[in-house]
């Protein structure tokens, strides 16, 4: 090179360099990883990664978080313990999420739990129901402060919505005294049924019948005998991952004179009245958020979610929108995705969500009650309508009879 062009060329090069230093961060720094966990077979699977993908979108149109973007990156847990283990080691170890938000069957979650706290990765529910999933937060804090449930209430929350239902609507308005009680053999019914049923005797409605049946169960017409025999003028259902579709098509076609409500978590899909051809006439179910003015967030998430998927979210597609955004809020506040330091915050969440204010109790639990996460009641009508019947404040509509009871 001749001698006049080396200064040139020296400091052609500092330019280059100086302008490669004041590159935006965002440029240079890697994504933050939103690890999601779910059964995406099923559609809460479906609904965990699409809200999730809608505040993720939603949260990088706006800069993103400290300067970076959101990525998600998903596994399937399936229904299956050892799945679940698997799709948490490969989020943690091969994609290295900074963030788990997902979850659907406690027995799966449970079997997770160990895993996640080795990867010392901080995990969101917003599925799993069992009230064991978050008691090692208060035994052994060291080792499971990474664990949050934003959604749903826990299962014994559940019990105490229930009860609510059972003692002020079916037998405080309607003067039905007597219920059965019927729910699949799950971790999660099991840690629901017995607080149901001393809350419902506690308040002087007679359980005639409370039994558990094998989540495979193709034919309930023995259930249904057993329910009808017992004096039973309403039954109480809590399932999850049984068929619905089975259940309520034979409650229907066998017309069983007992009118039928409570947990059934299928039938919180927007195409389940459609999908079993209109045999949901009159069944009641808990759900945890409706096209409703529950929040100002409310009806525009409800209306986006619609226009975008082309379906109503069901629970756990809110669940996941919300602790997108509380994990954001918490590291926005941290000023860090450290895990201890996002921990701190997340203890710290007050935050207006879908379904009502998200704030975590001492077992980073989310917390029910008045303005918080509640379960309404809503029926199954004509047409596929869904009418809120219970709370009373929060009713839209009468409680109908099944059309073969309604003469």
């Amino acid at each position: 090179m001749d001698s006049f062009l080396r200064p040139l060329a020296a400091a052609s090069m500092i330019v280059a360099g100086a302008l490669a230093s004041t590159a935006p961060a965002s440029a240079q720094q890697a994504p933050i990883k939103i690890g999601i966990p779910t059964s995406v077979q099923l559609q809460v699977g479906r609904d965990t990664q699409n809200a999730a993908k809608l505040a993720i979108e939603e949260i990088n149109a706006k800069g993103g978080l400290l300067g970076r973007k959101l990525e998600m990156v998903v596994a399937d847990e399936t229904e299956n313990p050892e799945q679940g283990i698997a799709a948490i080691k490969k989020l943690t170890a091969d994609d290295k999420v900074n963030v788990l938000i997902g979850g659907y069957t406690s027995g799966v979650t449970l079997a997770q739990l160990p895993h996640i706290s080795n990867a010392k990765t901080i995990y969101i529910g917003v599925g799993a129901a069992s009230p064991a999933i978050t008691a090692k937060v208060k035994t052994d804090y060291e080792n499971y402060k990474y664990i949050f449930r934003a959604f749903p209430i826990n299962a014994a929350h559940q019990a105490r919505a229930l009860v609510d239902f059972i003692n002020g609507k079916l037998k405080g308005e309607m003067g039905l005294k007597k219920i059965a009680i019927v729910g699949e053999n799950a971790k999660w019914v099991q840690d629901l049924v017995p607080i149901l049923k001393k809350g419902a005797t506690d308040g002087g409605t007679d359980v005639t019948l409370a039994e558990f049946f094998d989540t495979s169960t193709s034919d309930f017409s023995p259930l249904f005998a057993k329910v009808k025999n017992s004096g039973a003028q309403y039954l109480i259902v809590v399932l999850s991952h049984a068929s619905s579709d089975i259940f309520v098509k034979q409650w229907h076609d066998a017309q069983v004179p007992i009118p039928i409500g409570g947990i059934d978590v299928k039938s919180q899909d927007a195409d389940f009245f459609t999908r079993v051809s209109g045999k949901a006439n009159a069944e009641t179910v808990g759900m945890f958020a409706i096209r409703a003015p529950l929040t100002p967030k409310t009806i525009p998430f409800w209306d986006e979610f619609v226009k975008r998927f082309g379906t109503a979210p069901v629970y756990t597609g809110i669940g996941a929108y919300d602790a997108v955004y509380v994990y954001a809020d918490a590291v926005k506040r941290a000023n860090s995705i450290e895990p201890d330091a996002v921990i701190k915050e997340l203890e710290k969440t007050d935050h207006v969500g879908i379904a009502g204010k998200l704030v975590f109790d001492e077992v980073h639990d989310v917390k029910t009650g008045p303005g918080l996460q509640n379960l309404l009641f809503v029926q199954w009508q004509k047409d596929g309508a869904r009418v809120v019947v219970w709370p009373k404040e929060a009713a839209t509509g009468p409680m109908i009879a099944p059309p073969w009871m309604s003469n």
